[in-house]
């Protein structure tokens, strides 16, 4: 019996807790709402224009590639007769998306494991060692983010282009090799990479680390071992970042890929040759397809990563 009643009481304190829980939060929602008044209602009706802008376009591109030109031109917003799933196959087999698709997925992967192994080191050693110099070095990082790409076309050809004639590794990065376009993405995703993730190894607490030091660790088996791992959200965040920007990347891809052979195009490049080959007699079916080939992959890995990424842009604030 009083087994029976110690377990009811704590029970009932654990839904008490819980449910205060609950009114704390409510309470703290309405508060918001109140400070921001008018504010609130218009952030979202913001973000529900901004929602319909994103969407719309990207569900009309998945109807159109199942359509024929016939009805893409003729009726844009009805829904096909018939689903025309070669649409798919004629874009993956004689517009070549499969290879363009497969260099995009080589490229990617390399270009993000090297920026995320690079980026996070110098982030680390940024943000958690004093030594003189080191402001004017994250500094340095930073001020990447202040020039567009744009910009460094032309001085990252002839770059790219000397590395070509180093000897030994010069054919593999130089131009028209996936290993000079990787490297171009690694220097093009260092910057917010080190910004970012040297404000995330800030709020990481310093006591962990001085303990394994103490236990005689070395400052790599703290990184790789403690550290790194306690930076899992914000690693995921921005590698997640990384990934959708070196997947949507032309004009990098556009300059150092330039040469006659198309073996080693990646697939934004694919996607623009499909809509310029034929001039006004392109493929209009095939070329959605191919849109919605390159969107899909982008979409399932965000969608199964938001929690992940919502996790690390918020873990810094909240530390």
């Amino acid at each position: 019996m009083g087994g029976a009643m110690v377990t009811e009481t704590a029970n009932t304190g654990g839904t008490g807790r819980s449910g205060r829980t609950r009114l704390s939060r409510s309470a703290a929602r309405q508060r918001r709402r109140a400070r921001l008044g008018p504010l609130s209602g218009l952030s979202h009706v913001a973000l529900a224009v901004w929602t319909v802008l994103v969407v719309v376009p990207i569900l009309w591109t998945f109807l159109a590639s199942v359509k024929t030109e016939d009805e893409i031109f003729g009726s844009a917003w009805s829904m096909p007769a018939a689903l025309r799933w070669d649409n798919w196959g004629r874009a993956w087999e004689q517009a070549h998306i499969g290879r363009y698709m497969l260099n995009s997925v080589i490229v990617v992967a390399f270009g993000t494991f090297g920026t995320m192994l690079l980026g996070s080191m110098a982030a680390y050693v940024l943000a958690r060692y004093r030594f003189r110099g080191n402001r004017a070095i994250y500094l340095l990082f930073v001020s990447g983010l202040a020039f567009p790409v744009y910009l460094a076309l032309t001085p990252l050809f002839f770059v790219v282009q000397n590395m070509g004639s180093v000897p030994l590794v010069g054919p593999l990065i130089g131009l028209d090799t996936r290993g000079g376009l990787v490297l171009v993405y690694i220097a093009y995703s260092l910057p917010f990479t080190v910004f970012f993730l040297s404000a995330f190894f800030r709020t990481l607490p310093g006591a962990v680390a001085e303990a394994a030091f103490v236990d005689g660790a070395s400052h790599s088996r703290v990184f790789f071992q403690i550290m790194l791992p306690m930076a899992r959200p914000g690693i995921v965040s921005i590698t997640i970042f990384n990934i959708l920007g070196q997947w949507n990347q032309y004009q990098i891809p556009l300059v150092l890929l330039s040469g006659q052979s198309k073996d080693k195009w990646v697939l934004t490049q694919g996607i623009a040759d499909i809509s310029t080959a034929a001039g006004y007699d392109a493929d209009w079916a095939a070329l959605f397809a191919a849109l919605s080939m390159a969107i899909l992959p982008m979409l399932v890995v965000y969608t199964v990563f938001q929690r992940q990424i919502q996790a690390g842009l918020t873990a810094g604030a909240l530390k």
